[in-house]
């Protein structure tokens, strides 16, 4: 099993690029997470297009990828924060040139539609975080959880989290590299070069606005793929804004939980990751351990 490379940590007067390679976004969210950033003594350099507009996206596709290949090039950036997903990234990734960041590897740090960004970074062998972007930094309150675990993570120190188990996590204890983001962003990856290699994989999924039924489809795909034969574990986060309805006789936990059954890895149900306000920076293709009883899930990362 290879191990993800993890970049150099941060350190005070470092340099941070917030660029868009996705969905436009309001200008007063970047300008937030700048002032964010530099209350943390980094450096912030906003990209010539991150607050642009085309349509839906924050720029043409050639003005995305000139911002974050030139971020991705520049050896005075230690770190690249994706200022929002939406959609857009699968737009760039295969366009991607990695000579430059192989010299000077730097974080990447996004979620959702990022995770496009995330298993591409991965498949080039290096790690990058699943955390909170431009709107949880400028609208969160300094002392907010999740804002706080990113700052240390980027300054080197490896987070380990807790939180109470739910009553369908089945428990065990697992180590493995963490892999995963966006279920539906990763299902549209299968196939790929830039599919998540599973063997020895702890896999996370999230989700937002998929109805049940869509998301056990995707689910199967990942079982008739062989998928859940080669992983050491599975974190359950968050599925969000969607209806319970009878689609699939059950709520969609049960589902997943029924699909889960015939494995013996343990699993973890409603781990603080996805489209909400807790949601936990995870370091995608970092080396972990996860633990969980019958009172508490636990993962904690290590060098």
């Amino acid at each position: 099993m290879d191990t993800p490379t993890l970049p150099q940590f941060l350190k005070e007067g470092d340099l941070v690029v917030i660029l868009s390679p996705a969905s436009k976004i309001d200008k007063n969210l970047i300008a937030g997470a700048a002032q964010r950033l530099e209350s943390w003594g980094l450096k912030v350099k906003v990209a010539p297009h991150a607050k642009g507009s085309s349509g839906h996206y924050a720029g043409s596709i050639k003005n995305r990828l000139a911002d974050l290949q030139s971020a991705m090039d520049n050896p005075k950036v230690s770190a690249i924060l994706c200022s929002r997903g939406g959609y857009g990234m699968v737009h760039l990734i295969d366009q991607l040139d990695f000579t430059e960041f192989f010299q000077y590897p730097k974080w990447v740090i996004g979620f959702s539609d990022i995770t496009a960004l995330h298993n591409t970074i991965q498949y080039h062998g290096f790690a990058s975080l699943h955390a909170p972007m431009a709107r949880h930094l400028a609208v969160e309150a300094e002392d907010d959880p999740c804002t706080l675990y990113l700052k240390q993570t980027l300054l080197g120190e490896l987070p380990s989290y807790s939180c109470p188990t739910h009553k369908l996590s089945r428990k065990g204890t697992a180590e493995g590299v963490l892999r995963g983001g966006n279920l539906a962003v990763m299902y549209g990856l299968r196939g790929t070069k830039y599919d998540i290699p599973p063997a020895g994989s702890i896999l996370f999924i999230e989700d937002i606005g998929e109805r049940p039924h869509a998301v056990e489809r995707m689910l199967y795909n990942l079982k008739l793929g062989g998928v859940f034969e080669q992983v050491s574990g599975v974190i359950i986060g968050q599925f969000t804004d969607f209806e319970e309805d009878k689609s699939l006789g059950k709520v969609l936990y049960g589902a997943i939980a029924d699909l889960l059954k015939e494995y013996d890895f343990p699993v973890a149900f409603n781990f603080p990751v996805g489209h909400v306000t807790n949601n936990l920076p995870l370091i995608n293709g970092a080396k972990v351990t996860l633990e969980v009883d019958s009172k508490e899930i636990k993962l904690s990362f290590f060098s």
